[in-house]
């Protein structure tokens, strides 16, 4: 918590008016804190309460908000509630607070159905008993039972907890999980929806009281869901008037660097939101995916074309979220197998893991850990040789690196979006190039391998990612803001 609040000045300059923290719970550790022991307290990793305490005053001085994530869907197995549950006999009240059931074929030697985890693997896990437990992500990280009343009376206090020291809102963790259908129907092996681990109608009724939770509280408390819904109309349904204020839009970080792409994220996200009258969110990256750089192409290329969707990005209405690094253009990271922590690397679920895009990133000083942390030497996960070019430290005397670009970006998005309407228009442009007014910004994207025509409402140039547009015509890889014609 200290760390954070030391960079919370970098993170303001940079133009960041909200931070998103990733689970700093007491955790065993074996998926980066989403396998949560205590949910009411810091893990000693990180520091303490106190060190909360300060770091969230620290950043309200400076105007940044806190949201805090939140994991309903399961806890630890070291959670006192599991090992309670463990220590109980099966039909124990105690069991009830997680999917506890009996197996079948001979015995019961069989899991209950045939749900395989996110990660990879069965889902469930066979106790001594004989009973076996649900877990859809790691076996460290049992399924909560959210048709008992006292899971949900639990995640009350737990939101109020930190309501109450002053937290701005929650990042709710798969947030399409909590219930699953009662009678627990095998299914064809794979995640595709509908299906009964996912999306049950019931989970709106959660997001319905959190909403007033939320709306108790003075000032503007919020809450965003990763829900993968599986279809607009099913993803709209998390942001009701009545239920969540955001959830995250995963479908521009799933595009490939393809105009027509691009095209087609922005209209089926306002199809969407335009559902329920409400306000789309855009992100290119996250903890969970390959970084964009290298989902670009990699190198200068990748870079490029991650600072072009990056200002496309922020032209549209709504909410835009930035992960740590992205600023830096740092590309996805090739951590060796044996020091890989992913566990849905290890258990099969994905062949490239999540490690790549978690390493520590680079502040300052020419070998690891970069200024990272009060340590020598490499932090969990190591840190490229060839990183001391990207550092904050190297980058901020540069005016043609990828911080001073993100630094200029931020700064004209909150100079220009006063009184921009919260609607686009598309326009025409040539193939392979993507364009749309919004008021009188208007922004263009060249996905294409050749110089491309600006269109006739492309009036005074505000910002490029990369090379000035000349003669009317923007460079591959390359977007840009206007002021309309």
């Amino acid at each position: 918590m200290a760390g954070i609040a030391q960079r919370l000045p970098y993170l303001a300059d940079l133009g960041v008016d909200s931070v998103w923290i990733t689970p700093f719970y007491p955790s065993p550790q074996h998926d980066h804190g989403y396998d949560v022991a205590d949910y009411r307290d810091v893990d000693p990793l990180f520091g303490t309460l106190a060190d909360f305490d300060l770091m969230l005053k620290t950043a309200h001085d400076l105007d940044i908000r806190v949201i805090v994530d939140v994991v309903p869907n399961h806890s630890s197995t070291e959670h006192p509630w599991f090992q309670a549950a463990l220590a109980a006999a099966p039909g124990d009240p105690v069991r009830e607070r997680y999917v506890f059931r009996d197996g079948t074929g001979r015995d019961g030697a069989r899991p209950p159905n045939n749900w395989v985890s996110i990660f990879g693997g069965p889902a469930w896990t066979r106790v001594e008993d004989g009973q076996w437990y649900l877990h859809l992500f790691d076996v460290s990280q049992p399924d909560l039972n959210w048709w008992s009343r006292e899971v949900h009376d639990e995640f009350d206090a737990i939101l109020r907890f930190w309501l109450d020291r002053g937290v701005d809102g929650f990042r709710v963790d798969a947030a399409h999980g909590l219930y699953k259908h009662p009678d627990l129907m095998p299914r064809e092996r794979h995640h595709r929806l509908p299906h009964p681990m996912w999306d049950q109608p019931e989970v709106h009724e959660v997001y319905r009281h959190w909403r007033t939770v939320l709306d108790s509280y003075d000032g503007e408390r919020m809450a965003v869901a990763e829900a993968c819904a599986g279809t607009p109309e099913a993803m709209a349904r998390y942001i009701r008037e009545d239920e969540l204020q955001q959830t995250f839009n995963f479908t521009w970080l799933e595009a490939r660097w393809s105009a027509s792409a691009f095209k087609k994220v922005v209209v089926d996200t306002f199809d969407s939101v335009g559902l329920v009258g409400g306000s789309p969110t855009w992100v290119l990256s996250n903890h969970d995916v390959v970084r964009e750089t290298t989902r670009y192409g990699g190198g200068e290329a990748g870079r490029a074309r991650a600072r072009a969707a990056a200002l496309t990005m922020m032209a549209l209405p709504g909410s835009a979220y930035v992960y740590q690094g992205e600023e830096l253009g740092l590309e996805q990271v090739d951590v060796p197998p044996e020091l890989r922590q992913d566990p849905s690397f290890h258990r099969g679920g994905d062949p490239v893991g999540r490690d790549g895009c978690r390493v520590p990133m680079p502040w300052s000083g020419s070998e690891a850990p970069y200024g990272f942390g009060p340590g020598q030497g490499q932090p969990w996960l190591p840190q490229p040789a060839d990183w001391a070019g990207l550092t904050v430290e190297a980058q901020e005397g540069d005016e043609g690196s990828t911080l001073s670009f993100f630094r200029r970006m931020l700064k004209l998005r909150r100079e220009v979006r006063a009184g921009l309407p919260d609607a686009v228009e598309v326009l025409g442009t040539p193939p392979g190039t993507f364009g749309f007014r919004r008021g009188d910004l208007v922004c263009v994207v060249n996905c294409g391998s050749r110089r491309s025509r600006l269109p006739a409402e492309a009036g005074e140039l505000l910002l490029s990612s990369g090379p000035d547009p000349v003669d009317g015509r923007i460079a591959p890889d390359t977007a840009a803001w206007f002021r309309s014609a």
